[in-house]
């Protein structure tokens, strides 16, 4: 039986880290139903609503709720139905507030606790926070988000992970540059042993168009198959989920060969118009960083799906399309250039640059301290 009706976890889950997680599903133990209040507003990074839905997915069975007043009397009005505890982390030396993403007052986190019980008019319930297997806080994973990356769920990880793709024209080495830097990262060991590659969607997209082709005309071959605007779309969706399934599994660097927006570049390849469809699914990708490889100096291969000499006379159009709507569209590049050892070596920097500044974060602010 459950020991009390209405549980209350209040923090501000920035991000939220397994301590946190510790604390919810100890309190959705002993309670018959549970509100997880998240403080914050929507200017902080991680923003507000991001940490929401993040915490609803960890935990379906409690209710998630904003608060962008995290006042005592703020929190109050924010979960207006009684309640009976509120759970709070027992206290285990100076970083215990900021391991749960607690607030101070008055620099007391008694007086905090005991203030949110009197509002509520519940019983303040400590957890123990067992540090020895939740050696992490709010700030640790703010400062060095690889170091704390085991004590992060799939979602936050996802949030997290640098995504850097790697485009080209055909036959341009953009395959062979992104396992190669999966590879290399891998090397590092420890949690860079998880680093992924996505492949491009469009060659199995395009095998499973040949393979229907070949039902009705045994014969045929890659060049036979001509792709539609309406397929561009589709691909693209389908690399995006892929590679979101990819982040949220791998180490905090992901590697894609191609995304939605060379999908929609290819798309006017192919069709010499735009897609907005495609265009709109690049819009709203995560991505953090695009190597462009050169095609100047790497051999030509009969390009899939393309007439023999086809892909020769078009490679430097899409090499200079990419490299104008890469910088029109304002996404961080590096190009590629040279031999495959250069570009390597070229990619890495570029890598290591981004990997150091970290994803972004807000400081907390002062009352959180």
């Amino acid at each position: 039986m459950k020991r009390y009706g209405h549980g209350l976890v209040v923090g501000g889950f920035s991000p939220p880290h397994a301590g946190h997680h510790h604390l919810v599903r100890t309190a959705r133990e002993r309670c018959e139903r549970l509100t997880v209040l998240v403080r914050g507003s929507s200017d902080e990074c991680p923003p507000l609503a991001d940490r929401v839905a993040w915490m609803r997915e960890i935990h379906p069975d409690a209710l998630v709720v904003p608060a962008a007043d995290d006042s005592p009397a703020g929190l109050r009005a924010a979960v207006p139905e009684p309640v009976d505890a509120v759970f709070a982390a027992e206290p285990y030396g100076d970083s215990s507030a900021e391991s749960y993403g607690e607030s101070s007052v008055d620099s007391s986190v008694d007086s905090y606790e005991e203030e949110l019980g009197r509002r509520f008019g519940a019983e303040t319930v400590r957890v123990d926070p067992d540090p020895t297997r939740f050696p992490v806080t709010d700030a640790a994973v703010r400062a060095d988000p690889a170091g704390c990356w085991d004590f992060l769920e799939p979602p936050v990880r996802s949030a997290l992970t640098r995504r850097v793709v790697v485009l080209g024209a055909e036959s341009s080495g953009t395959t062979t540059m992104a396992l190669a830097l999966a590879d290399h990262y891998r090397r590092r060991g420890g949690v860079w042993a998880r680093t992924r590659c996505v492949p491009a969607y469009e060659r199995e997209f395009g095998a499973l168009k040949l393979a229907e082709l070949r039902a009705e005309r045994p014969g045929a071959t890659r060049s036979d198959v001509a792709l539609r605007s309406s397929d561009f779309p589709v691909i693209a969706q389908r690399q995006a989920e892929r590679e979101e399934e990819a982040a949220r599994g791998g180490s905090p660097v992901l590697f894609c060969d191609t995304d939605a927006f060379a999908t929609a570049i290819r798309h006017e390849r192919y069709l010499g118009t735009a897609s907005p469809e495609t265009g709109e699914i690049a819009a709203r990708g995560r991505q953090h960083l695009w190597l462009l490889t050169d095609h100047r100096g790497v051999a030509c291969e009969n390009a899939e799906g393309t007439a023999p000499g086809d892909g020769e006379l078009l490679r430097p159009w899409m090499t200079a399309r990419l490299l104008t709507q890469l910088a029109h569209s304002g996404r961080r590049t590096a190009v590629l250039s040279g031999p495959h050892e250069e570009r390597l070596a070229a990619a890495v920097a570029a890598v290591d640059a981004l990997l150091a500044e970290g994803p972004r974060f807000a400081d907390a602010r002062p009352e959180r301290r």
